[in-house]
């Protein structure tokens, strides 16, 4: 390796995209590529071998994953992501290998505990630049999943092309930039340098196409499959659905916590019309019957959520292959419902239910034990974060560590660490 900053001169691109797509931040020899993969093709290589994205199949997705050996973790549901996503992006005229590596790595950031531990370590960082998850990811393949460094020794983590970082992007912008009312960013400011080489000439403020695929494939996984897996518990009253005041309640739910630029009424007839397409099953009992129907609602609706954003965002750009920023996905607004309502049933079923309330509350004393632990005692920390903890020259820094070395943890070392150390 040249140890150099700058494009890889002799890189190839797909096509749809430039060789600015597919230049990689640091300088690669090109005696080390395979001839039969192409620069997208290596990158999803990289992240689909990479530990952050092994140490997802002992993260929660929304039950933990010790629950039932049914129930989603956070890797099957990447997994999952990364098939719908991929198709999706295809159809599209997106690089299938862009979409995929983008769906795979989306949740890299997450902490133990899923959204739980996200929202712990926000608060203890509050004051430090903050804690996201889609911001965590970045840092994840930009620094802390070790494959290439500069001649310094200063990690840039996976070293992916430009094309790939921004597709797995969801929110590019860093932390208090955006103009939109949200609390999410993509960029801690001490990740910034790479951050704006990604940017560079992207409009402000706007995921390119590849990295609005990968979101709305997250959306179409975890509203379908996190009702089914509610089913499948059987925390889902399926009898329930079928109330119109149910229905209602599920449509405020929905609005107040999703979409608030949602009608209740529209919210509220959405589901109205997937219970009378005969979509949702009427019971569930883990029969072979019932485990065959409850699959086929996941195909069905997923198939239509997908097959009607491609159809809507055909129909505004044209039927010619979009990639980067030459289109927006389109989603129809009756869809987005369905899908926001399938996210409020998990939401008071599984999520807001008190045993669940009691069980987050306990993981956030979890998350807080063990960040004071470790800046209590350094020594505790794992070696690739106490090489960290000494370039680290404030204290700022050296909570960083401490927040990057607890949010890598999975749920099960994440309690036996607090076991150990109360």
């Amino acid at each position: 390796m040249s140890g150099s900053v700058g494009a890889d001169l002799e890189s190839t691109h797909a096509p749809g995209y430039t060789s600015a797509d597919t230049e990689r931040f640091l300088r690669e020899d090109p005696a080390l590529k395979r001839a039969d993969r192409d620069d997208f093709a290596r990158d999803r290589g990289r992240v689909l071998h990479s530990g952050a994205l092994r140490r997802l199949a002992t993260k929660t997705q929304v039950l933990p994953p010790d629950t039932d050996e049914l129930i989603r973790n956070r890797l099957t549901h990447s997994l999952e992501v990364a098939q719908i996503g991929r198709e999706f992006g295809a159809d599209l005229g997106c690089n299938a290998d862009v979409v995929d590596m983008a769906c795979l790595a989306h949740d890299l950031g997450h902490p133990p505990f899923g959204h739980n531990g996200e929202n712990a370590l926000a608060r203890i960082a509050q004051d430090a630049g903050g804690f996201e998850g889609n911001a965590q990811t970045f840092r994840v393949l930009t620094r802390l999943e070790a494959k290439r460094a500069r001649d310094d020794g200063r990690s840039v983590g996976l070293n992916l092309t430009r094309a790939c970082l921004d597709a797995a992007t969801k929110y590019p912008w860093r932390r208090g930039e955006s103009s939109f009312e949200t609390t999410k960013f993509g960029c801690y400011a001490d990740d910034a340098e790479i951050f704006d080489w990604v940017r560079a000439g992207a409009p402000t403020g706007e995921p390119c196409l590849e990295a609005q695929v990968m979101d709305w494939a997250d959306d179409v996984a975890y509203s379908v499959h996190d009702v089914e897996d509610g089913i499948t518990s059987g925390l889902v009253p399926l009898h329930a659905l079928w109330s119109s005041e149910e229905r209602s309640a599920l449509a405020q739910l929905a609005q107040s916590t999703y979409a608030p630029q949602l009608d209740v009424d529209l919210l509220a007839a959405s589901l109205a019309d997937l219970v009378g397409s005969g979509v949702i099953p009427r019971s569930h009992d883990r029969s072979r019957a019932d485990v065959a129907a409850l699959k086929d609602m996941t195909s069905r609706l997923i198939g239509h959520f997908v097959s009607a954003a491609t159809g809507a965002t055909r129909d505004r750009y044209g039927v010619g292959p979009a990639t980067r920023y030459a289109a927006r996905v389109v989603i129809p607004q009756t869809v987005l419902a369905e899908c926001v309502m399938l996210k409020a049933i998990n939401a008071r079923f599984v999520r807001l239910t008190e045993t669940r309330v009691r069980l987050l509350a306990m993981q956030q004393e979890v998350i807080a034990q063990l960040a004071d632990a470790y800046l209590q005692d350094p020594t505790r920390l794992d070696p690739l974060f106490a090489e960290d903890l000494r370039r680290a020259d404030d204290d700022d820094a050296r909570l960083r560590v401490v927040i990057d070395q607890v949010a890598s943890l999975t749920d099960p070392r994440a309690l036996e660490l607090a076991r150990l150390w109360s």
